[in-house]
């Protein structure tokens, strides 16, 4: 890996129960990359997710996270420097936003016993929990929290180790229209107030795309239809062919729209 390069996957299968779920994959993110993971569902974006994460281990092929070789390094501590944010984190405990956030220095879903955070971990939670907009919901616990707030105190406690690589698996997901916008405000200013953190945001949706998106994959089928910068990728052609049907892609205000298009789109210029 380069200097720059925070994730790398390269010539990537993925095989599991003799079915191949992944082929030929090769995508790489550097640092300050902001990118997006499309496909239908059942594409492979979250068997890539899973790479990204360390999560699984590659049937062949390399994958290389913040330099580090999948099969080569204590998995544990490298996901510790890897942000993971799953609006289906279970949590089960009635913890506060400041303990949720907390569980993030030790990886848990749950408070460790007897561990304490020191004042800097503190002050970091702290931090987060206000950039985030939470203050007022610090003490505030996980039962009584609206799925937004859930969310926004996810991403504090992925981003709670300062992490180079942030990986967002549908962060919208089971949001109301208020709190899908508040939420990729929340994504646009991380991405403008930490220029060297690297994010990958899964989804199936154009709109949930925030607009400081700068590259896009598509997945169809296991394999990496098109990848590159978002204004080239996010097209009403390739998006028509990444999900077998006519969509017609609208890029305004730095944000995309999509919707029914012509059914032709799916084979012009093919």
């Amino acid at each position: 890996m380069n200097a720059t390069e925070v994730l790398s996957l390269r010539s990537v299968d993925f095989i599991r129960e003799s079915s191949q779920i992944l082929s030929d994959i090769n995508f790489t993110v550097n640092a300050g990359e902001h990118w997006a993971l499309l496909g239908a569902n059942g594409a492979g974006k979250s068997t890539i997710l899973s790479l990204c994460g360390a999560v699984n281990h590659p049937t062949r092929g390399a994958v290389y996270v913040l330099g580090h070789q999948l099969g080569r390094v204590d998995i544990r501590k490298l996901r510790h420097s890897i942000g993971h944010v799953n609006p289906r984190h279970q949590i089960r405990s009635p913890l506060t936003v400041l303990e949720v956030v907390l569980t993030g220095a030790t990886g848990s879903t749950e408070l460790v016993p007897r561990w304490a955070p020191d004042p800097k971990t503190l002050a970091r939670a702290h931090e987060l929990i206000s950039m985030l907009g939470l203050a007022t919901k610090i003490d505030a616990r996980w039962p009584i929290l609206s799925q937004g707030e859930r969310g926004r105190a996810l991403i504090a406690r992925a981003l709670l180790p300062n992490p180079p690589l942030l990986l967002l698996d549908e962060p919208s997901t089971g949001l109301d229209v208020a709190a899908r916008e508040r939420l990729l405000d929340t994504i646009d200013h991380l991405h403008h107030t930490q220029p060297l953190l690297a994010t990958v945001l899964v989804t199936h949706h154009l709109e949930e795309l925030p607009s400081t998106t700068s590259h896009a994959t598509l997945v169809k089928d296991g394999k990496i239809l098109a990848s590159g910068y978002s204004r080239e990728v996010l097209t009403t052609h390739m998006i028509s062919q990444c999900f077998s049907y006519p969509i017609q892609i609208e890029h305004r205000g730095n944000r995309w729209l999509a919707r029914a298009g012509d059914p032709s789109e799916i084979t012009a210029r093919s």
